[in-house]
């Protein structure tokens, strides 16, 4: 059976959860294409930062490893800003919002900004990147900073105080963001992470997961929660069928820049 190139490396991904290495060869016989084709399809997972490209193959990137903030954003998916504007989109005039630290979460910042309400906004974060990103928010619109220990390869702080300082708010929406999705639930592989991520969680009346399709499928570090626990999941591209069908078992809502509901919403 051939599979269209997005398929192929999702399957390619998923090769590489149950061995730890994969052979350019092998994997060319496997799909019926030829092993240029395989070369490509590991040099662009690999650009993504989703594989380790080795001679003659690759291999899985560690599950408590993934390059730092800066790194992610330069090698992101072609579009995943489109993630942000979905997100954007679903904040009301006069709501409070959490924004979680991390490379697609920020994406939301400047069309945040760019959409002036009529009644003021909040947004809580514990994110530079998002604070940065929202400079030219109108006036009547507040932006609380979490207090914490300041990690500079995500930009954002973490720890007790800002966990803390979250559980001192009720918010109507939370944006956060994960390593990988999975049958299991959202993981990360930042464990500081996960306690913000919780946080958030609990004082929030919506949570929607912002992740890219490469998200889709992995598994990482520690887990988040389990699906049931979002509201919904924010994408640049649907996921595979097989996928789509789990999170529709599981009664998660999907949007996606390609679903033409997501453009007419």
């Amino acid at each position: 059976m051939r599979f269209g190139k997005k398929e192929r490396q999702q399957r390619i991904l998923q090769e590489l959860q149950v061995h730890p290495h994969v052979r350019v060869a092998t994997l060319a016989e496997r799909f019926d294409v030829a092993t240029e084709t395989i070369r490509r399809d590991l040099d662009a997972l690999s650009n993504e930062g989703l594989i380790k490209r080795e001679f003659g193959g690759a291999s899985a990137r560690p599950m408590g490893h993934q390059p730092d903030l800066a790194e992610r954003q330069s090698t992101a998916v072609a579009g995943f800003e489109r993630i942000g504007m979905l997100a954007a989109d679903m904040v009301r005039a006069g709501d409070v919002v959490m924004i979680d630290a991390g490379s697609t979460v920020a994406q939301i910042a400047p069309f945040l900004a760019a959409r002036r309400g009529t009644l003021p906004r909040t947004f809580l974060t514990n994110c530079y990147a998002v604070v940065h990103g929202m400079g030219d928010l109108p006036d009547h619109d507040d932006v609380l900073m979490c207090p914490g220990q300041f990690d500079r390869r995500e930009n954002a702080v973490y720890g007790s105080e800002t966990v803390e300082y979250l559980r001192r708010f009720h918010a109507n929406i939370a944006f956060i963001g994960a390593s990988g999705v999975s049958r299991q639930g959202f993981s990360d592989v930042n464990r500081r992470a996960v306690a913000v991520k919780r946080a958030m969680m609990e004082r929030s009346d919506e949570i929607w997961l912002m992740v890219d399709h490469t998200k889709f499928d992995q598994r990482y570090l520690e887990n988040v929660a389990p699906l049931e626990s979002l509201s919904g999941i924010i994408t640049d591209r649907l996921p595979v069928p097989e996928i789509a069908s789990q999170l529709e078992r599981a009664g998660i809502k999907l949007l996606a820049w390609q679903d033409p509901i997501a453009k007419t919403a």
